[in-house]
């Protein structure tokens, strides 16, 4: 079954109005049990962005092998303003680190934000967990907001584990205040994170303000 750009606007013309996510779900688990094929929806994912998670959701869910994901994924970086780039972490998660590092390292050169992003909110699972000594380094200097929100939850997210090496790299990095705040916010509203690491890292809000 290959699925046409007007058969999957009618179906999502069908859809309740204002559907919700669970509504697009289903109608993307309709089309994975159908073995559907979106190849021919490609060439419409950056016009029509409702596109975006029938495309990737319905291929990669029929992908078992975690490598085939990633090379599917490197195939279609249609990322430009999609900042949900977020949703397609679960199929990354069992990727070795190394490779996965490798990859980042490469999203980080492009010059679209949302690629860049992604090549911090991938590591927000599993795949990212006791290796923030490896990740901290990736952080840089950004000025678009979704990439500073990227790094800010990927930094909140190495919190959860690894609180003290979070800790001592945000006292001692040479990162603008918008993005360390922005982490230490996203601190703050995890309830992974004990109080007494918040107040912690709260209290650093002075001094990394005070930076130049």
């Amino acid at each position: 079954m290959r699925l046409t750009k007007n058969e999957v606007q009618a179906d999502i013309d069908a859809l309740p109005k204002n559907y919700k996510t669970k509504d697009l779900d289903m109608l993307i688990k309709s089309y994975v049990s159908q073995a559907a094929d979106v190849s021919p929806l490609r060439e419409y994912v950056l016009d029509m962005q409702q596109f975006h998670r029938i495309y990737f959701y319905v291929a990669l869910k029929q992908m078992r092998d975690v490598m085939e994901r990633l090379a599917f994924i490197n195939d279609n970086l249609l990322f430009e303003d999609w900042w949900h780039t977020d949703q397609l972490i679960k199929f990354v998660a069992d990727l070795n680190f190394d490779i996965a590092l490798e990859q980042a390292k490469k999203y980080l050169k492009y010059k679209d934000p949302f690629i860049q992003r992604w090549g911090y909110v991938m590591f927000i699972s599993k795949l990212g967990r006791g290796h923030a000594d490896e990740l901290l380094k990736l952080i840089k200097d950004h000025d678009h907001y979704y990439v500073q929100m990227g790094e800010a939850w990927l930094i909140a997210e190495l919190a959860i584990d690894e609180p003290d090496k979070v800790y001592k790299w945000m006292r001692e990095n040479n990162i603008k205040y918008n993005i360390n705040g922005k982490a230490i916010q996203k601190i703050c509203d995890s309830y992974r994170i004990s109080d007494e690491w918040k107040e912690r890292f709260k209290a650093l809000r002075i001094s990394l303000k005070a930076r130049k």
